[in-house]
């Protein structure tokens, strides 16, 4: 059925005639927030899906990519309770009929599994479908969707270059591609102005009424709470219970997506979904399995899929808020793909870090061999040591460790790695 040449080929082409011979089921799904931007979006999707559902509405959840298992890229949504992963015999049954429905066609991965997305959401009754961008925005198989409810754009910043262009405003182009004539267009926190001068020219030829953080939406946080405004008032809402300042942004994004989709969930739900929203993966703290034992006690091994240098940012800060609450010296255990920018990712790491290991991704060919990165880890500024394993790498500084207080690691650089890391230590999202 996999018979297109290239694993990654951003065409809408393909996508069209197989879902034309499934019988167009993406023009039967409950109101859609779509949601792209280079980082940030899972998060966004997590906020969102959390807030509904404390409102009492059943979601569908597509997201992309999984870390563990596949089945993570379809939750269903359920009547009586929060939606769940799907099962097995009923996404084998749906990848059956859309390989059926294909035949010999060339067609990509992404876009079988897109395809699999719209069958299994349309055939599935549910109150709103919160779907993510793959790659990009403008030919990413997931834009064939026609009326959504809503379009959002999170932060955006260089990733995937090869496919989306080397400047920043080419890319925050490719992302405004999902918006749509009379669809509301939902746009984050930007880290550039070039970004987001391109997203509100590219709304307005779109016909896409704009909604903008910081102008027409805020958040902030004061007081140990987060407050957020906008055009009906103040809200005064708990802190995310995901990690890290631009989770405020992440939040706000999601709420005003939905009262801009015409969602309108109570204080009460907003407040509720905010605080138990989870996302598997991002500045997770892991507390058990036999990583976590392999650490000198008292230790924080923490992880997060974060691979391009806006996310490096978004982390380094995070890890310097948690070093003035409490001071621990800062190892990083780093793997990334060979398309990636690490000298940009490690460079917001610089000062901060006490020393880089790097390892190899055993999950994925396109992994860089460890040296190579920690040569990119030092010409950015760090100590670097390439290791064959992270259980090696915590081992190497746990080993012997006498000093106070006990270090705090951080595992990043690839949602592959760290799919890896949650797998061995038993915490497969569910």
């Amino acid at each position: 059925m996999l018979r297109h040449p290239k694993g990654t080929d951003l065409a809408l082409e393909r996508i069209r005639r197989l879902l034309s011979a499934l019988g167009e089921p993406q023009r039967r799904l409950p109101p859609v927030i779509h949601v792209a931007g280079t980082n940030g979006k899972g998060s966004v999707v997590a906020f969102s899906r959390a807030i509904l559902e404390a409102a009492g509405l059943s979601v569908h959840v597509h997201t992309s990519p999984h870390l563990v298992s596949w089945h993570e890229r379809y939750r269903l949504g359920r009547a009586d309770g929060p939606g769940r992963l799907v099962e097995d015999a009923v996404l084998a049954e749906a990848i059956a009929r859309v390989g059926q429905a294909n035949g010999d066609e060339p067609i990509t991965v992404f876009e079988v599994l897109t395809a699999v997305t719209f069958l299994l959401f349309s055939e599935h009754p549910a109150d709103a479908a919160l779907i993510e961008v793959g790659l990009g925005g403008r030919f990413d198989a997931t834009n064939v969707i026609e009326n959504p409810a809503a379009t959002l754009v999170s932060s955006v910043s260089l990733d995937h270059q090869s496919y989306l262009g080397d400047r920043v405003e080419l890319i925050a182009a490719e992302k405004a591609g999902i918006f749509k004539r009379g669809a509301p267009a939902v746009v984050g926190l930007q880290g550039e102005s070039v970004a987001l001068d391109v997203l509100r020219a590219r709304a307005g030829r779109a016909g896409a009424p704009l909604h903008v953080y910081g102008e027409d939406f805020f958040a902030f946080e004061e007081r140990g709470r987060l407050v957020y405004q906008d055009e009906r008032g103040l809200l005064d809402l708990p802190l995310p219970r995901l990690n890290g300042r631009h989770q405020l942004a992440n939040a706000a994004l999601a709420l005003a997506g939905l009262r801009a989709g015409g969602f309108d969930p109570s204080e009460e739900a907003v407040a509720e979904g905010i605080a138990r929203a989870e996302w598997p993966g991002r500045l997770q703290r892991i507390t058990s399995g036999p990583l976590h034992a392999l650490a000198v006690p008292g230790a924080e091994v923490w992880i997060d899929g974060g691979h391009n240098p806006g996310a490096g940012v978004a982390i380094a800060e995070a890890m310097a808020e948690m070093e003035d609450r409490v001071p621990r010296p800062l190892f990083l255990i780093s793997g990334m793909l060979s398309t990636k920018d690490p000298i940009g990712f490690f460079e917001a790491f610089s000062g901060m870090a006490r020393r880089v290991f790097t390892v190899p991704i055993v999950s994925s060919e396109a992994g860089m061999p460890a040296d190579e990165l920690a040569d990119a880890a030092i010409e950015a500024g760090l100590d670097a040591e390439p290791c064959d394993s992270v259980a090696e790498a915590i081992a190497l500084v746990s080993t012997g460790w006498r000093s106070q207080p006990a270090p705090r690691f951080l595992i990043c650089g690839s949602l592959y790695l760290i799919g890896e890391v949650l797998a061995e230590s038993g915490l497969a999202p569910q």
